[in-house]
């Protein structure tokens, strides 16, 4: 078992001692921000083109990225961690998608869990910042232009990694967004987990403190007024055709969005 970061059920953020003007000008700004970021994308991109960049580093670097976030003004309120431990064996997150922070902070939770991988899109698998990093954990890697291809590669990948023992994490939406909206809230993870019998975490998160670049999406604008926020449900199996099992995660992540309108 790796170190677990975060070993409580419930997490937030403690409020930061009091700061010079000088100390929370540097660290509320999204230069301190940005430079933190390329700093550990550029040493964990190297850590694995040497081959050595294993669960454990990977957790340790999101870690970091964690506490840079806090240090840069980010609050965290996480619920739920306990829902992560509650099946013995390998799970499925189905989860909305917000902003870039929740693939970088979800490993520091899940992985010192359980071992586990995301579903990505084919264009983050080529590019040259981040490419070397995602095939070092062993992704299913998709192209979001046919469903039908994309369907049949989440099926037979998923049943691949789940056989190993890993958990998978997944993001329905087709793109990051902002707004949540349940009609492009499509049910491939409902089918990944029926097809294979797993059961499901449902993962409700409100992440954009970190905003999208408009030249690199993942350097965009951070807003420290915003409270990052995460919830794990309880895991559940797949019942029927599915569609309720749809519903239900959907409505889980629409109520704690509601929940948290700030």
């Amino acid at each position: 078992m790796e170190t677990v970061f975060l070993p409580s059920n419930e997490y937030r953020t403690p409020e930061r001692a009091r700061l010079t003007f000088k100390d929370r000008l540097m660290l509320d700004s999204r230069i301190y921000f940005t430079l933190k970021y390329a700093g550990i994308v550029l040493k964990t991109r190297k850590r694995a083109q040497k081959k050595k960049y294993d669960t454990a580093a990977w957790a340790e670097s999101s870690f970091y990225i964690f506490r840079f976030i806090e240090k840069a003004g980010g609050r965290f309120d996480i619920t739920g961690m306990d829902n992560i431990n509650m099946c013995d064996g390998p799970v499925l997150f189905i989860s909305n998608h917000m902003s870039t922070l929740e693939s970088m902070i979800l490993p520091c939770i899940i992985a010192p869990r359980k071992e586990v991988t995301f579903v990505v899109k084919e264009s983050l698998v080529k590019h040259p910042l981040f490419k070397d990093v995602m095939l070092s954990r062993n992704p299913v890697v998709v192209g979001r232009t046919d469903p039908r291809e994309d369907l049949e590669t989440v099926m037979t990948g998923g049943r691949e990694l789940f056989s190993k023992g890993s958990s998978i994490v997944i993001f329905p939406q087709s793109t990051r967004s902002i707004e949540f909206k349940p009609e492009e809230f499509n049910s491939l993870g409902v089918k990944l987990a029926k097809r294979n019998n797993i059961p499901i975490v449902p993962v409700a998160l409100k992440t954009d403190y970190w905003g999208s670049g408009k030249i690199i999406k993942e350097l965009g604008p951070i807003d420290s007024k915003k409270t990052i926020h995460i919830k794990f449900g309880e895991p559940f199996m797949v019942s029927s055709s599915g569609k309720e099992d749809n519903n239900r995660i959907i409505n889980f992540i629409q109520s704690s969005l509601n929940s948290w309108k700030e």
